[in-house]
């Protein structure tokens, strides 16, 4: 029986841990070639080691897959040079790319310093844009050569980027940003058979120990709606042929939940053949608010 990925070769950054690691196994289980990027890092981004990496290459080549570890850093231009190099080196091409490293520095904005904004945004937005951007030149100089690739990229913003979250500023600005930088993405990389999609995704992990702390334990028996692993089947659904008609979406996952998110839209509208003067704007104003739905509040905003 033919498995969903076989003969595709994919990268998955921040793999070594959590949902990463599930992708990468998932990935492995459906047959595909997997270059299991981690920096090694600590929930922080402090420290470094290759040891994560390389446990996880070693579990999918225990079960019969094929997989080498990379410990480049996403967020460096060469770094992420370097991981598209490793993938095309070791199994000869690359059809996926999975954006999922990351970590956290939360902090209210009030006592929020400037390298704790700098390192979040830096290792989630720029650890998304340096390895697309290599990705999308490699896919551009095949298809110039004449062979259309059937490529996939798959982003990872938040729930917390799509409503956003207090005390999570820098993260929740990066993974927004990463939603806007999808849709941007696909429009551009279609010409080179590359598709573009993002994931927000919630579950049991290093990063949302805080967030999740009421049902990390998992259950005795039964469903574990939190697991990781309930995460990748749509990931590697996206990654794979099958999905080639499905580009610039964004899907909330968790548990058995798929949500097609809509994300912003237009909405009640006012208009007049003029420009509006500020004095008259209270009742046009108050008559849309009127129209429109409640937002609903960031996550753990007390409204």
């Amino acid at each position: 029986m033919s498995k969903l990925c076989s003969g595709r070769v994919v990268i998955v950054t921040g793999a070594a841990r959590g949902i990463g690691r599930a992708h990468a196994l998932a990935f492995a289980a459906e047959g595909a070639s997997v270059v299991v990027n981690d920096y090694g890092v600590g929930i922080d981004g402090s420290g470094a080691s290759s040891g994560p990496a390389c446990a996880v290459v070693e579990e999918i080549v225990a079960a019969g897959g094929s997989a080498v570890a990379n410990f480049d850093d996403v967020a460096s231009w060469d770094g992420a040079a370097a991981l598209v190099d490793t993938a095309v080196q070791a199994f000869g091409r690359l059809d996926v790319l999975v954006n999922n490293a990351g970590f956290l520095r939360d902090r209210m904005l009030v006592n929020m310093a400037e390298e704790e904004w700098d390192a979040v945004v830096r290792v989630h937005l720029k650890g998304h844009f340096a390895p697309m951007r290599h990705a999308a030149a490699h896919w551009r100089s095949i298809a110039k050569s004449g062979t259309m690739p059937d490529a996939r990229v798959i982003n990872t913003s938040s729930g917390a980027g799509l409503l956003g979250s207090v005390g999570q500023g820098n993260y929740s600005a990066a993974k927004a940003g990463i939603a806007s930088l999808t849709l941007v993405a696909a429009a551009e990389f279609a010409p080179y058979g590359v598709t573009v999609n993002a994931i927000a995704p919630a579950a049991r992990t290093r990063m949302t120990e805080q967030t999740f702390a009421s049902t990390m334990a998992a259950p005795a028996d039964g469903f574990d709606a939190m697991a990781p692993e309930n995460v990748s089947p749509l990931v590697v659904w996206l990654g794979s042929t099958e999905s080639r008609d499905v580009t610039g979406r964004v899907f909330e996952v968790d548990g058995g939940r798929i949500c097609l998110n809509t994300g912003w839209t237009p909405g009640p509208t006012a208009t007049k053949p003029a420009r509006w003067s500020p004095a008259e704007l209270t009742p046009v104003m108050k008559d849309l608010l009127a129209q429109a739905p409640a937002p609903l509040p960031p996550y753990g905003s007390s409204s």
